[in-house]
């Protein structure tokens, strides 16, 4: 299913409003949320749609995608911060119910059990993602498979030349990540995906309409079901081809 809208604010009212139906239908749902610049126009369209009374987060739990190894949840840039400020201190969810897997002193085991976890949940009913340069997905950085489960991954150099813009500058992003595995987001009943620019146009083609391989591990989600692209007429160019 595609949704084009003329402008990345109109993509963001779109994808409010499939939350808006998900949790009126589903207060108790499982979300899983991503983090970056895509997601900050849906995540105030959500703060306003609550403090509207038209949606209630008091019941629904979720997990996040990633958090950068080294940076725990005080750190202005870590993504349990961003959550704070963006999304979760702004509407009335019970911030117990929030997960962001955690970035300092965490074992490789200790990450795999953020899997366990999601499933003691019942399952995300609805997984956010945005797409990376490279096709990334959370952060799954191309590679020679798919990895399945929640595990700590090298950030390659241009994902931390890309995330450069939110530090002092690129020496100053982690080299490393923890990151839901391709597996963990693709267990999810549903998926959401927003792209915005003329800088995601070939990525987005690439990942949709090009071979599924881990190299470009976005495409993976041609094989997913359910899932619902939400893209201004930029991103979409490159699909016209």
């Amino acid at each position: 299913m595609k949704i084009i809208r003329d402008t990345q604010r109109n993509c963001a009212r779109m994808a409010a409003e499939e939350y808006r139906k998900l949790l009126n239908e589903n207060p108790h749902c499982v979300l899983g949320l991503a983090t970056g610049s895509t997601p900050e126009m849906l995540y105030e369209e959500l703060v306003a749609l609550c403090k509207a009374g038209k949606l209630s987060f008091k019941d629904v739990t979720t997990y996040n995608l990633d958090e950068y190894v080294g940076l725990d949840g005080s750190h202005p840039q870590s993504y349990r911060y961003f959550m704070d400020s963006h999304l979760f201190n702004l509407v009335d969810i019970d911030k117990t119910r929030t997960h962001v897997p955690c970035g300092v002193g965490v074992t490789d085991e200790m990450a795999a059990h953020y899997d366990d976890e999601i499933k003691q949940a019942g399952g995300v009913d609805l997984q956010l993602l945005g797409i990376g340069h490279d096709g990334h997905i959370g952060f799954n950085e191309p590679c020679d498979h798919f990895p399945v489960r929640t595990h700590e991954v090298a950030l390659t150099e241009s994902t931390r030349r890309a995330n450069a813009r939110f530090f002092a500058g690129e020496d100053e992003v982690p080299a490393a990540a923890y990151t839901m595995g391709v597996g963990t987001v693709m267990a999810a009943r549903r998926v959401l995906m927003i792209v915005t620019g003329a800088d995601k146009a070939d990525i987005l083609h690439r990942a949709f309409c090009g071979p599924v391989t881990p190299w470009v591990p976005a495409s993976i989600l041609q094989f997913h079901p359910d899932v619902t692209l939400i893209c201004d007429e930029a991103a979409w160019s490159g699909m016209k081809a």
